[in-house]
């Protein structure tokens, strides 16, 4: 009869403690476009002079309850970044293809009859893919940190960012939010070249998103 209870007290308590997990996490899916662009100086030392790109981004991410009204929100996206140059009949664009991991702190007041999302966190991006055209050529983008005269043609690049996310949002009653992204590049992702030493690129750019919490 004492091991019916200890089983029955055990099934109840790990019931109890999943339920209340359930209630602490949320799953959610948010997809939305990139303005991004590629910023520092060239192996010359000068002001890089790039412009604004068009992109996107598209992935999942999990809340988990810090206390009320505070989260901890995971996520894993794809996302495409990089930049584009026009000046003197000269064009060219690169566009570049992440595995990103943000990782933001939100804050999520009730506001109305939903809820305001203010967050900001790291995030950490892995180097997949990509492509670099100009008027004549095309090349594709690949990753290394160091470049040596005997690598190939390619527009080279660090396999790997990362930085800080900045977010502002709102979320409804529906669990529908929209929220305005800002990222801001803090490593270097130039590749080490001999000769050069100062050669310094950073990914930063904005966003919008539309999301879904399940």
């Amino acid at each position: 009869m004492k091991k019916k209870l200890l089983t029955l007290s055990a099934i109840l308590a790990l019931t109890t403690g999943m339920a209340q997990a359930q209630k602490k996490i949320s799953f959610g899916a948010r997809g939305g476009v990139n303005f991004t662009n590629m910023t520092g100086k060239d192996g010359a030392g000068e002001k890089l002079d790039n412009k604004m790109k068009p992109g996107f981004h598209l992935g999942f991410n999990a809340e988990l309850s810090l206390a009320d009204q505070f989260y901890l929100q995971p996520g894993l996206l794809f996302t495409t970044k990089g930049s584009k140059f026009e000046k003197n009949e000269v064009s060219a664009k690169t566009s570049i293809a992440y595995m990103e991991i943000p990782i933001n702190f939100l804050y999520k007041p009730e506001l109305g009859s939903g809820k305001l999302l203010l967050g900001a966190g790291p995030y950490v991006a892995f180097g997949v893919g990509g492509k670099s055209k100009t008027n004549e050529t095309s090349v594709s983008v690949k990753f290394k940190n160091k470049i040596t005269p005997e690598d190939g043609a390619a527009f080279y690049l660090k396999g790997m960012d990362a930085g800080a996310n900045f977010l502002v949002g709102y979320e409804l009653s529906s669990k529908i939010s929209a929220q305005l992204n800002a990222q801001l590049g803090l490593t270097n992702i130039s590749p080490k070249t001999e000769g050069d030493n100062t050669s310094n690129t950073k990914n930063s750019g904005f966003g919008i998103s539309l999301g879904y919490r399940f």
